[in-house]
């Protein structure tokens, strides 16, 4: 019975463009900059640190969010992990903005967080580290969610967190098509570079 409904107020959080609203307040449309995209890495590259961290800790609480409301309630692991990619589908296919949105890499931390705070741990210091050394943030995004499942194998998770870290791996590498034809042009660009 429960299931239904905490299913929709996931993807119903997952899918509020804090993207959209933090670039509002400062009196754009963050879907007319740069990249178009509503995630952190633009409106970084668009209105500055400032903005960028507010919308990344934004976006990561509501993937964990997402899973501690589900987990309070429905206590099972599937049912738990199916309310997580609910969250993190909200935010690729907004209802808000035309069932258009980001590319799901900080809400999957969040859900990341949520499920398997050890993971989360190591996945960030991985995506710090790729950072520093490439500056391609569309890089990190691309590999830790691979690294992920790698480490939700090791670590012996429920099979239901490491099908779904599969399902949003794939997911994410969807979503980030044409980053991977950048990186592979060489036109991608870094952090730190403008417009994008």
């Amino acid at each position: 019975m429960w299931l239904p409904i905490i299913i929709i107020i996931s993807y119903l959080l997952g899918s509020i463009p804090f993207g959209v609203v933090v670039a509002r307040l400062f009196k754009i449309d963050i879907t007319k900059y740069g990249s178009g995209n509503i995630g952190a890495t633009n409106v970084l590259r668009t209105l500055g640190l400032l903005p960028g961290i507010v919308v990344l800790l934004l976006d990561l609480f509501k993937g964990t969010l997402a899973v501690y409301i589900s987990t309070l309630i429905l206590k099972d692991p599937l049912q738990i992990i199916l309310c997580a990619i609910a969250a993190i589908l909200g935010h690729m296919f907004s209802i808000f903005i035309g069932f258009k949105g980001g590319k799901g890499a900080a809400v999957g931390l969040g859900v990341l967080l949520g499920i398997a705070p050890e993971i989360f741990l190591i996945t960030v210091v991985l995506v710090v580290l790729i950072i520093i050394a490439t500056r391609y943030v569309s890089l990190a995004s691309i590999i830790c969610p691979l690294f992920t499942v790698v480490l939700m194998i090791c670590f012996n998770r429920p099979i239901p967190y490491t099908m779904a870290a599969i399902a949003i791996s794939l997911l994410m590498i969807y979503k980030h098509l044409p980053n991977i034809k950048r990186l592979l042009n060489g036109t991608e660009r870094k952090v730190g570079e403008n417009n994008g």
